[in-house]
């Protein structure tokens, strides 16, 4: 997400920038459901805004529909909540 798009399933997605803070967004669908990849905030005082400010790539993924967070990506390692 560090660039101006990125690619998945051969499709290319442009980054976006969002919220006050100016994070980077992607927007794409997988199985059927849309979801945001979200760059994690480094000022938030969690665990992943800890390892944001040290340097590691965080990212959050959200399910656009039902409004919850579903994954975490730590330097491209992804981890799924609840499991």
């Amino acid at each position: 997400m560090n660039g101006e798009e990125v690619l998945l399933d051969d499709q290319k997605i442009p980054v976006r920038r969002v919220g006050s803070g100016r994070l980077r967004m992607v927007q794409f669908k997988l199985n059927g459901r849309m979801f945001e990849a979200i760059e994690q905030n480094r000022e938030k005082p969690s665990r992943w805004g800890k390892l944001a400010r040290e340097k590691h790539q965080v990212v959050q993924f959200r399910d656009v529909e039902l409004h919850k967070y579903v994954a975490v990506s730590v330097d491209g390692e992804v981890r799924e909540y609840g499991k």
